[in-house]
């Protein structure tokens, strides 16, 4: 039997998202919102039209939602359903998830006043971040509807007065939390820190500040996609990142693996940015940053186009800035090369030349931008918090990055 989920972006129902009885999905914009002057497409890679979609057009974006790899899994078991069934998840826990959306069931509708929350004691709130390995995003937890993309633990919260509480049903959040990684020693001071020193030399970048529970160390990370009004309510901004823009499936998100890559990060930002100047230095500066930090996690899912609402479209914040090469276990190439190099350690200035023709910038800007932006990080680093020892650590290792780029780019 065919099922159906009502797609909402904002408090709009905009299309149906359905599934046949073999098991595909297919999408198809609400008449409506076709009539609508004001409509705007749910994702790039799902242009307004009549015509449905069918899985393999749709599943890029909405399976772009979902949370990914070992949790994927395990809220699948938890709930009963196969890990491959976007659908199924979609169903379950397709309440609040990044930008505009909420899915529901055909037969419910988002409530006149979506503010059903359930605040967390402190005691609670450490049980849930010591359960979130075995429980990823509370699944199954009696109203909990939360999905979030990607493979780290994570939850999406409502900061309010300072307490912490878990929206219900649909109810929007305003911060996401995520608590320490055992296996990854300090790696919410190593956030902290990169985010805050993006902020710093003038990046663009989520408001992420430390937080603690008992013994659990988490950050606290200030959602872009979501904005409150001035009678106190909060109203999603819609977002997607740039795997859902250009229609490509999670588990591709990598280069390596047939992902995007810089070049089709350009172009896609460059036709669709409202302000293309601004945005295309501001992804440059993105890809110099991590460069320059060591983040060699910087695949397309970090990378998001935020919606206004003038209807103005612009790169997101930076968000998910870590210094990856802090851990030698972690892999040492980067989710996406540059001009063909995909070692972070043995980007000289040849790459960055082929990197800049490839994606259609000028070369000696972007030459020139690469020791600028580093001595601007070196110059910064002193004067960034740092409230732990693994943040003077990362620290340390971002300086001497940074003087390697000068001293490669200055003596070319």
């Amino acid at each position: 039997m065919a099922r159906t989920l009502d797609v909402y972006l904002d408090r709009n129902i905009i299309g149906h998202l359905t599934q046949d009885e073999g098991g595909q999905m297919r999408f198809e914009y609400e008449e409506s919102w076709l009539r609508n002057p004001e409509a705007i497409p749910l994702s790039q890679s799902l242009p307004l039209r009549a015509d449905r979609f069918r899985q393999k057009e749709c599943r890029g974006f909405f399976g772009g939602t979902l949370p990914e790899s070992t949790n994927r899994k395990t809220i699948a078991r938890i709930l009963g359903i196969s890990d491959k069934n976007d659908f199924a998840m979609l169903e379950q826990i397709g309440g609040e998830c990044a930008g505009a959306v909420t899915l529901l069931p055909e037969e419910k509708s988002i409530p006149e006043a979506d503010n059903n929350y359930r605040d967390l004691p402190d005691e609670e709130l450490a049980r849930i971040l010591r359960e979130l390995p075995n429980r990823p995003l509370m699944v199954g937890d009696h109203g909990i509807r939360l999905s979030l993309a990607g493979a780290q633990d994570k939850i999406a919260v409502r900061l309010e007065n300072g307490r912490i509480s878990i929206p219900l049903g649909s109810a929007p959040s305003t911060h996401i939390l995520k608590p320490a990684i055992a296996t990854y020693e300090g790696v919410v001071f190593n956030e902290a820190f990169c985010m805050a020193l993006a902020k710093d030399v003038g990046l663009s970048a989520a408001l992420a500040t430390i937080g603690g529970i008992e013994d659990i160390d988490y950050l606290l990370i200030e959602r872009f996609d979501r904005h409150r009004e001035e009678d106190g309510q909060i109203r999603r901004l819609h977002q997607e990142d740039f795997c859902q823009a250009l229609g490509i499936p999670s588990e591709l998100k990598y280069q390596d693996e047939g992902g995007p890559t810089l070049k089709d990060s350009f172009d896609l930002l460059r036709a669709i940015s409202s302000s293309p100047v601004v945005d295309l230095r501001a992804l440059l500066d993105a890809i110099i940053f991590n460069i320059i930090i060591g983040n060699h996690d910087a695949h397309a899912k970090n990378f998001a186009l935020l919606y206004m609402p003038d209807r103005s479209t612009t790169l997101a914040p930076l968000y998910d800035l870590v210094s990856t090469v802090f851990y030698p276990e972690l892999s040492d190439k980067m989710a996406m090369k540059i001009g063909g190099e995909g070692k972070s350690s043995l980007v000289v200035p040849k790459n960055v030349e082929k990197f800049a023709k490839d994606t259609g910038l000028a070369v000696p800007p972007t030459l020139a931008r690469f020791p600028a932006l580093a001595d601007a990080v070196l110059a910064s680093i002193k004067g960034v918090e740092k409230p732990n020892q693994i943040s003077e650590e990362v620290a340390k290792l971002i300086s001497r990055r940074c003087v390697s780029i000068i001293s490669s780019f200055s003596n070319r």
